[in-house]
């Protein structure tokens, strides 16, 4: 069998989704694994999970005779990836990190330059309800204790759709408030 079916068939026969594997030339195997994702569910990949899989795994390989020298099952993380479009309907709303294949070229109209591929902006579905789009400004961002005065005009927002053919690699912006998890809040 190849190292993709008895990866998946493992992982998803424990109940969890297989978000990613990487096999590096030294020899490492790296998987990683998610719940599934249902709406209104948190649900976060701890250490005994990510053990459970490893142990699972390390029996299915040795019985397949696949070759690696070290094993490692972690979750996505905070930068995580987002690869179709249930992680898209999934992470709406947040703020995320997008590079495209191809710079946006004469689509760009004026108003950001031409040969931008990068973009980090919140992550919304788009007007006619079918696509993508990133909405962003491009004001500096507030520093804590700031003082921002009243009569400071706000930067634009710009907004640029897209599908999920013309990117390169999208995953959530890593940002980290060390004021614990807060509760999402529907908009």
């Amino acid at each position: 069998m190849a190292l993709q079916q008895i990866v998946q068939e493992t992982v998803t026969g424990l109940g969890y989704d297989l978000v990613e594997i990487d096999r590096t030339a030294g020899g490492l195997l790296r998987i990683t694994i998610d719940w599934p994702w249902t709406v209104g569910s948190e649900l976060f990949i701890n250490v005994e999970d990510c053990e459970k899989v490893n142990r699972q795994l390390q029996f299915a390989l040795e019985v397949d005779g696949v070759t690696y020298n070290r094993l490692e099952v972690s979750s996505p993380g905070i930068d995580r990836p987002l690869r179709d479009e249930k992680d898209f309907e999934r992470f709406a709303g947040e703020l995320i990190d997008l590079t495209l294949k191809a710079p946006m070229g004469e689509n760009a109209g004026g108003l950001v330059s031409a040969s931008r591929k990068k973009f980090r902006g919140t992550l919304e579905r788009s007007a006619d309800g079918q696509g993508w789009q990133i909405v962003w400004s491009d004001a500096p961002a507030v520093k804590p204790g700031q003082r921002i005065s009243k009569k400071r005009v706000p930067e634009p927002l710009h907004a640029l759709g897209f599908s999920l053919d013309e990117l390169r690699e999208a995953r959530l912006a890593p940002v980290v408030d060390f004021k614990g998890r807060k509760p999402k809040v529907d908009a």
